[in-house]
């Protein structure tokens, strides 16, 4: 079962270019799909300074206050020397307390300020707009049930 992609017409030919082996391909849709949906999402949150990586930090603080900051970057997937530039610019941001963690002195505890919980609100409303938007055609029910897919995908990633 081949996909047909419709390309802009040449000089001499107006058939239809089909994309071989790629129409079979999961990871080639899914990479596709994913170039969508993060290119709409840069347009969401246009305006805000806000980017993918930063709401994930700022949401995940946000559920657990008092995080350590190499914890985020685990459970993200974020390497430590990137981490440490992305808090420096949240902090810089006004969004992000970092403070030295009571239990051990050498980790950074983190926390939103009250500049951070706003930005996460708007942000976050943005964002629930962005993927009503493009996940219009999808019913509730598929939407669990694609996010529930992509987990199995990504947690066959750590194996």
């Amino acid at each position: 079962m081949s996909i047909m992609a419709s390309l802009p017409e040449q000089p001499g030919s107006d058939e239809a270019v089909t994309l071989g082996v790629l129409g079979d391909l999961t990871g080639y849709h899914l990479r596709r799909a994913s170039g969508a949906v993060a290119a709409d999402f840069r347009r969401a949150l246009d305006g805000t300074g806000m980017r993918q990586v930063l709401f994930g930090i700022l949401s995940v603080v946000a559920d657990n206050p008092g995080i350590n900051q190499g914890a985020v970057g685990r459970v993200l997937g974020i390497q430590r020397a990137n981490m440490v530039a992305l808090i420096n610019e949240l902090v810089d941001a006004g969004s992000i307390d970092r403070r030295a963690a009571a239990n051990d002195r050498r980790a950074f505890s983190l926390a939103l300020t009250p500049a951070g919980v706003s930005a996460m609100r708007e942000c976050a409303h943005r964002i629930a707009a962005h993927e009503e938007a493009m996940l219009a055609d999808l019913s509730a029910a598929e939407r669990r049930v694609l996010i529930e897919m992509l987990g199995r995908i990504e947690a066959r990633g750590g194996a």
